[in-house]
């Protein structure tokens, strides 16, 4: 009995100092140190401290660093500046609580610890935050994510505590193997009113915009989702920004980049074992700080981007018209104080809050009364816009860094003299003036034409000239409410050198576009309308209202339109890499597209039908999405162009229906082509045919089975059922591509082209899943492709070289699509 006893107690201290074992596998005591060669632990093993090398073995660095992950993996660096030269180092902790590193008996870095210790230790924990805390207190002496190198992780702080003045910002590395610190810095400034700034050097390079309660206000896509929580925090004690992942078993990092000048955001792909891009700043051009100078604003879907605003004019034209903004604007009329008032300006990132005044105890009614009892407020806002709103920021002196957001803006007041302020309450009384004057001229019009008529010798002359000219009016009434120029037949036929032939650049089912240069040396892309083309006046008028109405980097710019004699034209921003299938199914040019271009292009389209779908003013469905309709930049960014049969929604509709059928062969969904009925899900299943089309490189209306008709969607179904999807990839991307990234592509573009449109998602959803690899997709369901071919009348105007460029059906039933 007795050796039983003897062998359970032996058990028992052999488990008891296992698991001390384990316990202090992550703790510094004084009786410890950590040389070249070792490491300690975090508690669950996500992270490292020890020393390391990153490309040369001669410069050592301490550091902690993820465990498990074999790139990129350092997240914080204590001796950056000081590497050492060889593997004698030391890490040690004294009696005061500091811990020191020491190279030949000369200390290399050290922290600082002034309060008083009972019995000081050192732990990582499993945020990857080394401590050195009071082990009886509890109390932290120090913490690494007070001193944060370049790499911001979940749950750390980026900001002050006001008590111990400390700053916590991050500094880029030199370049990737330099971990030295470099000139580029992102942190918060302690502005009146609190902003998150990346400097280089002393220079303000990007800026969040302030917190107003909800978000960033210059990043309305910085909000909780179901990844990331952000927070602002602003109160007597700290002053700080943070970001927590919601998922404990996602890993997660920021990086602020000093060799791009970007502060990626990444998230580690397991099955992968990569880092993949979730999002970066700056995000696009206009995020540049102060781009467009003092009292100008910049939008990314403008051309030019630059901008005055309201009541202001460009310092210097000349400088202004040749794309040099950085002078900004000034006021068309100087202030006066006594008789000024504000105009509301929507859907900004406020100014630079550097000079400004906050209140948090008024509302906006008071702080508007505030602002205009002083001479010097030039604008003011809520600083809470949560609920009613609530709080003031006054700005005071010029505004700038100002940018155009469409979409979760904020709204801002600013300071107008009271001349402009009469102008703009005018605008309404000189648009019923002038559609006054409009309605004189054309009774008088309409009296003329009718007297002309009792003419009979000119009764069919007439009947035509009347008609030719009651459409240019129709056309120039829908111009008025329009800011776009009409241009001249003889200012297009000098630009396009008379339509020559080596100035064409396509063909379509409606007419021919040529390249065009205007005298001002300005590169554009005419669409002449054949003669015998089905887009009539009412298509053409459609078009031009529709997109001359929607602004995003998605869709492309119209600069103006003519009609004139027998001739309609629209004047696009020419694109200089063309239409998407001149890449996409040319077995040479599609090489130029490797993944990650193909993946960039399917965001920006999925983007710009968001946009039509659920951001614009109205609900538009563009009805022949295809890739012919996709132009490329001159970077290959992605613009959807062809709005001729896009058709609008109000309100709560969701669908519409229609007896004429119009198109791309290929593209439509079945409840269009069968029934006529359109909606947003109907862009949805074309966006799924363009998406596989991207994938694969083939067209859809091709047969990729010999003896079976299986056209490129019945292909992809074939195989995903087979487990065998992949093999649609086109050949050219093979060695570039993501292969989880593709396989989602594949996933998704199955769910756009499922049978009921009830089934398909929308296009936020599209772009939620594109953006996350950890969101759980639903199995797709059978695609609309499996009808019965009977009979199908049908018409083509197309020519050129895109054959199936658009068709109008009328049809009793329906051949496969």
């Amino acid at each position: 009995m007795s050796f039983i006893t003897y062998i359970l107690f032996a058990l028992s201290l052999i488990v008891s100092n296992s698991i001390a074992s384990d316990d202090t596998s992550s703790i510094i005591t004084q009786s410890q140190s950590i040389s070249d060669g070792e490491t300690i632990g975090s508690p669950k093993g996500l992270f490292e401290l020890g020393f390391f090398s990153i490309t040369n073995p001669n410069k050592r660095y301490l550091g902690i660093r993820f465990k498990n992950i074999p790139t990129q993996n350092v997240v914080w660096v204590a001796n950056g500046g000081k590497p050492i030269n060889d593997s004698s180092a030391t890490l040690k902790l004294n009696s005061s609580g500091s811990l020191v590193l020491t190279h030949n008996n000369d200390i290399v870095w050290f922290t600082n610890s002034s309060t008083n210790v009972q019995k000081p230790v050192a732990q990582l924990l499993d945020t990857g935050n080394l401590v050195v805390k009071d082990s009886v207190t509890e109390t932290y002496l120090w913490q690494s994510f007070d001193y944060p190198s370049n790499t911001l992780l979940s749950g750390m702080k980026l900001g002050w505590d006001r008590k111990k003045k400390l700053n916590r910002r991050l500094t880029a590395w030199k370049s990737d193997d330099d971990p030295t610190p470099g000139d580029f810095s992102w942190g918060v400034v302690l502005n009146p009113y609190p902003e998150i700034y990346m400097m280089k050097e002393e220079q303000k390079y990007y800026r969040f915009g302030p917190w107003n309660g909800l978000r960033f206000s210059g990043r309305p896509d910085m909000k909780p989702n179901n990844v990331y929580n952000y927070n602002f925090i602003c109160n007597k004690e700290e002053v700080y920004y943070t970001w927590n992942i919601k998922d404990s078993s996602l890993i997660s990092k920021v990086v602020l980049n000093q060799t791009s000048y970007e502060r990626p955001r990444y998230i580690w792909s397991k099955d992968d074992e990569l880092w993949m891009l979730y999002s970066k700043i700056p995000a696009d051009y206009c995020d540049h700080y102060g781009l467009c100078g003092v009292n100008g604003y910049c939008s990314s879907t403008n051309s030019p981007t630059c901008e005055c605003l309201k009541g202001f004019k460009p310092k210097f034209p000349e400088k202004w018209n040749s794309m040099d903004w950085s002078q900004g604007c000034v006021r068309n009329h100087p202030l006066n104080c006594t008789n000024d008032g504000f105009v509301s300006v929507a859907n900004l990132k406020v100014p630079d809050t550097t000079y400004t005044l906050v209140d948090e105890s008024i509302g906006l009614d008071q702080c508007r009364g505030k602002c205009l009892n002083n001479c010097s407020c030039m604008a003011y806002t809520n600083t809470n816009i949560s609920g009613a709103g609530s709080g003031c920021v006054m700005w005071f002196g010029d505004l700038i860094d100002i940018k155009l957001i469409p979409v979760g803006g904020q709204g801002l007041y600013i300071r107008m003299p009271a001349s402009e302020l009469d102008k703009a309450n005018n605008n309404t009384e000189d648009e019923h003036r002038t559609n006054s004057r409009k309605i004189v001229v054309i009774t008088v019009s309409a009296a003329l034409g009718m007297l002309l008529l009792a003419i009979y010798f000119f009764y069919r002359l007439r009947r035509s000239i009347v008609g030719k000219l009651k459409t240019k009016g129709n056309f120039e009434r829908h111009m008025d409410d329009l800011d776009l120029p009409l241009l001249d037949l003889s200012t297009i036929i000098t630009a396009t050198d008379n339509f020559s032939e080596k100035n064409k650049i396509g063909e379509g089912g409606f007419g021919t576009v040529y390249l065009g240069k205007l005298g001002s040396g300005l590169e554009i892309a005419i669409k002449r309308l054949s003669q015998g083309s089905r887009q009539g006046t009412r298509e053409f008028i459609n078009e031009v209202k529709l997109i001359a109405n929607v602004q995003h980097r998605n869709l492309v710019k119209l600069i103006g339109c003519c009609i004139e004699r027998e001739e309609k034209m629209l004047v696009y921003e020419y694109m200089a890499n063309g239409s998407l299938d001149y890449f996409i199914f040319d077995r040479t040019k599609s090489k130029l597209l490797d993944w990650p271009k193909r993946f960039h292009i399917i965001c920006g389209i999925a983007r710009g039908l968001m946009y039509l779908h659920q951001d614009s003013r109205l609900r538009i469905v563009h009805r022949d999405l295809k890739t012919g309709n996709v132009l490329l930049d001159d970077t290959l960014n992605p613009k959807i162009s062809d709005f001729g049969l896009a058709r609008t929604f109000g309100g709560n509709q969701i669908e519409g229906n229609t007896d004429r059928i119009v198109g791309t062969y290929g593209y439509m969904a079945p409840e269009y082509a069968i029934d006529g009925q359109f909606s947003v899900k109907s862009d949805v299943f074309s966006f799924g045919i363009l998406l596989l089309e991207i994938i694969s490189g083939k067209k859809n209306r091709e047969c990729y089975i010999k003896k079976q008709t299986l056209n490129l969607v019945a292909y992809a179904w074939t195989l995903w059922k087979q487990g065998r999807a992949l093999q649609i990839i086109d050949s050219n991307i093979v060695d570039s591509c993501i292969v989880s990234e593709v396989s989602r592509c594949i996933h998704i573009g199955l769910l756009c082209v499922q049978q009921y449109p009830e089934d398909r998602p929308t296009m936020a959803d599209v772009i939620l899943m594109l953006g996350s690899e950890m969101m759980t997709l639903d199995e797709p369901k059978e695609p609309g492709f499996i009808m019965r071919k009977e009979s199908v009348e049908k018409n083509s105007s197309s020519s050129g070289r895109d054959t199936s460029s658009n068709y109008e059906m009328t049809m009793s039933s329906f051949i496969a699509r």
